[in-house]
């Protein structure tokens, strides 16, 4: 089985940025976790971050045939992407939606989500645990 975790903008920045809503893990310290998880469960995981749509956007794209499950933290494009919606429509792998912070405890803004509706799950306030959580929501599912 394979697992794409894609992260969306100025996730790179995790562990120096609004530490009171992202905490202080890094996205490499969720991304070694998450490696450990997939190692123990003989699952093939990969990992990208992009500050650019159209990249994501054609990163979900090339998943198509070769990957199984996503896991995704749109960032900012969870409030604005048609784009990248379109794209998880298109190729139809089952996805996750995860947001570390509780973004419905935040801005109003933040409330609305394109990719809520569309997704297997959503996971949002429960920090870097989020990213766990969907993971072995997909290995539960293949068992």
């Amino acid at each position: 089985m394979n697992v794409l975790v894609i992260n969306g903008p100025n996730l790179n920045l995790l562990g120096t940025r609004e530490k009171d809503h992202y905490g202080n893990t890094k996205l490499s310290d969720i991304e070694e976790n998450l490696r450990a998880i997939a190692e123990k469960n003989a699952l093939n995981i990969s990992f990208f971050q992009s500050n650019a749509e159209h990249e994501i956007v054609d990163k979900i794209q090339s998943a198509l045939n070769d990957i199984d499950g996503i896991i995704i933290n749109p960032g900012a494009f969870t409030h604005t992407s048609v784009s990248i919606r379109d794209a998880l429509l298109a190729v139809g792998i089952p996805f996750y939606e995860v947001h570390l912070s509780n973004i419905f405890s935040r801005e109003e803004f933040r409330h609305h989500s394109f990719f809520s509706d569309i997704a297997s799950g959503v996971i949002c306030g429960m920090g870097p645990l989020g990213y766990q959580y969907a993971l072995e929501n997909i290995i539960n599912k293949e068992k």
